[in-house]
């Protein structure tokens, strides 16, 4: 079974989208959460509150929400804060990611978020919701395309010892 890294690879090298799949009570699910999150949102300079929520490849899933800092380069996203969580709790492989915000339109995420989503692959699925809990899915490599990515370091940073997927 390929890894995050060789599925990248081999995607890139046959030039073949590359996506997981989850089944739509699992998407459902991680809208709910998402929308959930929000409740969390520490945002007293603008008031947007963004939730997220994300599957990792043994089913575990992970919430964040944004936490605003008075000196603004300090504040987090929520989805950066759902990657945080996973990944300090031995999860790389991360299968999707919901978003939820107050908008009526849909909510995606800011450059920053995408290369840190980046970071652990372009086939992560990615849930893009309105606040009626409509939603867009594309993936990471979908968002940002023609990324720099660990592959072109050399790096394998998803092969390690509490890599569990």
């Amino acid at each position: 079974m390929l890894d995050s890294v060789d599925l990248d690879r081999w995607c890139k090298h046959f030039r073949v989208p590359c996506q997981y799949s989850i089944t739509d009570a699992q998407r459902d699910l991680l809208i709910a959460k998402s929308a959930e999150a929000k409740q969390f949102s520490y945002s007293p300079y603008s008031k947007f509150r963004v939730g997220a929520a994300l599957l990792t490849g043994t089913g575990k899933i992970f919430t964040g929400a944004n936490i605003e800092n008075a000196s603004y380069g300090g504040c987090i996203c929520a989805e950066r804060t759902a990657y945080v969580k996973a990944v300090s709790e031995g999860e790389k492989k991360i299968i999707a990611i919901a978003i939820a915000s107050d908008l009526d339109t849909i909510i995606s995420p800011c450059g920053i978020c995408r290369q840190y989503m980046r970071e652990f692959g372009t086939q992560t699925l990615v849930i893009m919701t309105k606040a009626n809990g409509e939603s867009q899915t594309t993936t990471v490599g979908d968002i940002l395309p023609f990324s720099f990515g660990p592959e072109e370091l050399g790096q394998d940073t998803h092969r390690t010892e509490t890599y569990r997927g």
